[in-house]
Formats: C-alpha cells, sequence, structure tokens
C-alpha cells in the first residue's frame, strides 16, 4: 500500500476573518524540499474569502520547482469557456513538464452564484456545462481538431499530454461523472470506511463505461494532532483504498502544517512498509 501527500497552497481560506494568503514560492519550494508529493490551488473568482487565481498560483508553483506535482483543486471548468481553459491546462503542462494534475468540481454553493454572474457564465447551468467541457477537453488539450458543443471547431497549438483529471463532489451526479470522464474521484474528509464503500461504488460505474476503477483522493481528513496517531488514521486511508490525501493549511503559520505534513508522511512510510 501507498498513500500519496499532498498540501494546499497558501492561497484562500474557508474563513473571511482569517485569509491565508502566503508565500506561493516558499511554500511551493518547501514542500518540495521536505519531500511531499504535491501543491494544490483551490479556484473560484469571487469566494467567501480572499483567493488568488489558480492558474497563477500553479504556474509559479512549476517555476519554482522541478519534482513536485501541482494540482487544481479543483477548477471551476464551467466558469470559463472550455477552449480557454485547455490552453491554460495544456500550457501548464508544458512549463511544468507534465506535472499537472486537474481536479475539476462544479464550485461550491455555499460561495453563492456573484462570482458566475461577473464571469457571465450560468451558475444553474454549471454541472451540464462541466460536462460538456470534460467531452472535449482531451481533444483540446491535445491539439487535435475540436467540435465545440456550439459547433465552432478549432485546433489549439501547441498541444500537450492531457494531465490527469479528478472529478470532485459527494452528490450521485458527481460520482457518475467521474466515472464517465476522469481518473479519480475527490471528496472532503470522508473517514475510511467511507471511502472504502464509495470506492466500490464507483468501480461499479467505471464499469458501466468500460472504464478502469477510480484513484480516490481525500481532502482535509480530520486528523489528530499526534503524528503517531495522525499516521495511524492516515493507514487506515490508505487500507482503505484511497491513493492520496490532501491537507490544508490551518492559519497564517503554513509552514508549521507543511512540516506536520512531512513527518506524517515520514511516519506513515515507516507504518506501510513493516
Amino acid at each position: 500500500m501507498t498513500l500519496e501527500i499532498g498540501i494546499i497552497l497558501p492561497t484562500s481560506t474557508p474563513d473571511p476573518a482569517h485569509p491565508i494568503l502566503g508565500d506561493v514560492r516558499a511554500s511551493a519550494r518547501l514542500a518540495e524540499q521536505i519531500g511531499l508529493d504535491s501543491v494544490w490551488s483551490t479556484d473560484h473568482l469571487v469566494a467567501s474569502a480572499p483567493i488568488l487565481d489558480s492558474t497563477v498560483v500553479l504556474a509559479t508553483a512549476a517555476a519554482v520547482t522541478d519534482r513536485i506535482r501541482i494540482g487544481y483543486g479543483v477548477l471551476l471548468l464551467a466558469l470559463r469557456p472550455a477552449a480557454w481553459a485547455a490552453k491554460q491546462i495544456a500550457t501548464l503542462q508544458y512549463v511544468s513538464g507534465d506535472r499537472l494534475i486537474l481536479g475539476v468540481g462544479t464550485g461550491n454553493p455555499a460561495h453563492g452564484d456573484v462570482g458566475w454572474r461577473a464571469a457571465a457564465a450560468p451558475f444553474a447551468e454549471r454541472g451540464r456545462r462541466t460536462d460538456e467541457a470534460l467531452r472535449v477537453l482531451p481533444d483540446l488539450v491535445a491539439g487535435r481538431p475540436t467540435t465545440l458543443p456550439d459547433g465552432t471547431v478549432v485546433t489549439l497549438s501547441p498541444g500537450a499530454s492531457m494531465p490527469p483529471v479528478l472529478v470532485a463532489g459527494d452528490g450521485a451526479r458527481a460520482r457518475r461523472r467521474a466515472a464517465a470522464y476522469a481518473d479519480g474521484w475527490v471528496a472532503i474528509g470522508l473517514e475510511p470506511n467511507e471511502v472504502r464503500a464509495n470506492k466500490a461504488e464507483l468501480a461499479s460505474l467505471a464499469d458501466e463505461y468500460g472504464r478502469r476503477p477510480l484513484s480516490v483522493t481525500i481532502v482535509a481528513p480530520s486528523l489528530a494532532t499526534d503524528p503517531g496517531h495522525a499516521a495511524d488514521q492516515l493507514a487506515a486511508y490508505a487500507d482503505a483504498g484511497a491513493e492520496r490525501v490532501i491537507l490544508a493549511p490551518s492559519g497564517a503559520e503554513w509552514r508549521a502544517d507543511y512540516d506536520f505534513a512531512a513527518k506524517l508522511k515520514e511516519q506513515l512510510n515507516t507504518l506501510l512498509t513493516r
């Protein structure tokens, strides 16, 4: 068993009273230096608290690192024209040396719809638009001629390799979307027993589409503050079939959270190799 450990870059927070806006370059470098597997940027135009642009954040992280994976956690595809999103994705793949992981979601309603209205994107149609974008994205990113939903035929150049796609969402529609279009599924804070049950359902759904079983990524699992206990909890996630957990900074002192994540990874590796 293995379990990758990723961490969210200090670019936003759910708490508007305590925005976590840190040094993206320093945090990405530190995550790579201490052996973490991936760094992630959240995505919204307007959220409940200050938030940086995800594509700029990931381009910055890619520019100052060499090994660590960079991930959208998660990109709101429906907030953008599909061709423009594909151009940014392909460019990130190019500048990062194929290190991108493409998490995709439809947006948390808790943030409201003002960002969608500001972008002239219909909030009520975000599910349908996400499905449409996921259908055309592989060809757009690869630089192949692509017919968009409105009939426009476009070829983006240069093309790039399509990054692995992870679809987020706890609902039945999101799981089916993941099974139809993605390589993996993302959920927030599930317990290991819930991971096991959802993984079985996802395998069944993927089989309906003639696709391979999906990986599972858990964001912000509830972990103990003691590294040893927390490592045991992560081992339970690995045993349940999770491939990756993504931890979140808890406050402005994000360096301490990154160091804690590195301790967890070290202790977890010891547990899983016994």
